[in-house]
């Protein structure tokens, strides 16, 4: 929707009340209307595939297009047709016990019902990934949906602004641009449901105005989520994974590796593995496989934190030859970082870009203080086959996810939840828990012909004293 020729807050009420009419009218869309909206949502990804990787890049400066095929596009598609599978049985009614008191042929029931229309806030670094595959469960439970798209995120939003129209009406979905105080206005409505994907200081602006309709929020935040590499893991291995994640879309990834912890004795020899590694993924700088910083402002951030761990003493260690950066591409060469001072940028806040501090430890307890000292991160990845080291960290460490023995795969699993806990978010998608998350499980009680509680109605007499007294010795 364009809101250039209308003020932004009518605009957004105006396609809320279209939304909201709607579902009143079809509150309750059976399993056939879902698989087909779903189908619906599939066919326009599959129609648009190209001209979305294009838009994405247009939208980066330049983002490889195996990148968003890979981390957007099959994601929703695939994920659609597990919804689609699954689908009949997550909207079956629940039975549920009945006590002793109602043993008269009364039944518990919990429906699981449509909670209207859902508001869906989305970032710019997975703007397909995080607008997509939220609707999907938003749809599979029932509901309508209203996008706002990121101010980064110009080109595609565009695209789908102009091309949604065609598979979805209105009074369906809605996307909408970010021209100046929309995300403002949007975070005021009173939706049913407001799913926020972003920072942490955004995160607590737009719960704060959700608060004030008690709109029900989920916050997909991020952090500075940890690797934890065991000395009993292959060194090797571990640096494949690890760097595969961390430069995967150039480190802008709100699960994406932040930092990593080694043994000590390990180091070096990491970093040995990572220069020969990294070249062979990317040549060089220039690389169509690597990705553009997303804006001026984010590649100046990732150059002032690396200058400033450096004059504060850390090591910065090159992993391309070349350039350190292209200015004009936003391109930075992949970095570790090596001794960051504590009270550094690099090591305060969540880096979002391609460098990777390591931390040494000698001791697993170490590690363990040390992350806990800090916020709960939105994922913890631990590369170990002792078992009783893993189950160490699960026991000690909370974070939103975990993938064991690799990093981000956790986020890929259709069949898990995702979701941050405390400052990395809070609430779930995905699975199942995606269809709950957007549908009112609604308890209902079948009360039986005959109701035991007539013998428990006043005037009340010895039966009654008789049958209280059992109740609550």
């Amino acid at each position: 929707m364009d809101l250039s020729d209308a003020p932004i807050r009518a605009s957004l009420e105006l396609a809320l009340l279209q939304q909201h009419q709607a579902y009143l009218a079809d509150p309750i869309p059976g399993l056939e209307a879902r698989k087909q909206d779903l189908r619906t949502l599939q066919r326009f990804i599959r129609e648009n595939k190209d001209a979305l990787c294009e838009a994405i890049s247009a939208d980066y400066g330049h983002r490889s297009k195996h990148e968003t095929l890979l981390a957007e596009i099959f994601p929703a598609i695939d994920g659609v047709n597990h919804a689609i599978k699954h689908l009949r049985r997550w909207m079956k009614p629940q039975r549920r016990a009945v006590d002793w008191r109602n043993f008269f042929g009364a039944k518990n029931t919990v429906i699981p019902q449509p909670l209207g229309v859902v508001g869906v806030i989305v970032p710019w670094n997975f703007p397909i990934n995080l607008s997509l595959v939220p609707l999907t469960y938003v749809f599979a439970a029932g509901n309508r949906a209203m996008v706002k798209m990121s101010e980064n995120s110009r080109h595609l939003a565009r695209l789908l602004i102009d091309r949604m129209p065609a598979y979805f009406p209105p009074e369906k979905l809605q996307f909408f641009d970010e021209i100046g105080g929309v995300g403002v206005e949007f975070s005021k409505l009173p939706f049913d449901h407001l799913l926020f994907t972003g920072s942490g200081t955004t995160g607590r602006a737009v719960m704060a105005a959700a608060a004030k309709n008690l709109c029900p929020v989920t916050l997909e935040l991020g952090g500075k989520a940890p690797a934890v590499v065991c000395e009993d893991f292959p060194l090797r291995k571990a640096a494949e994974r690890i760097l595969f994640v961390k430069l995967l879309n150039a480190g802008q990834i709100c699960t994406t590796v932040d930092h990593a912890w080694l043994p000590e004795k390990s180091i070096a020899a990491f970093v040995q593995h990572a220069r020969e590694i990294v070249p062979a993924r990317y040549p060089e700088l220039a690389s169509p496989d690597y990705t553009s910083i997303i804006d001026q402002r984010s590649f100046d951030r990732l150059r002032q934190a690396l200058n400033e761990a450096r004059e504060l003493g850390a090591t910065v260690i090159q992993l391309l030859e070349g350039p350190a950066f292209d200015a004009a591409s936003r391109k930075m060469a992949p970095c570790i970082v090596l001794n960051a001072p504590q009270d550094c940028m690099l090591m305060q806040r969540e880096i979002f870009g391609p460098i990777l501090p390591l931390r040494g430890y000698t001791d697993l307890g170490q590690v363990i203080s040390s992350i806990n000292a800090g916020p709960r991160p939105l994922a913890l990845y631990p590369f170990s086959y002792d078992r009783r080291r893993v189950q160490q960290l699960l026991d000690h460490v909370m974070s939103g996810g975990v993938s064991i023995n690799d990093a981000l795969f956790h986020v890929g699993q259709h069949d898990l939840p995702f979701g941050g806990v405390g400052e990395s978010g809070m609430g779930h998608y995905h699975g199942v828990e995606g269809f709950t998350t957007f549908s009112k499980l609604r308890p209902v009680f079948h009360q039986a012909r005959f109701s035991s509680l007539k013998f428990l109605m006043p005037p009340y007499g010895e039966f009654a004293d008789r049958m209280l007294a059992f109740l609550t010795k």
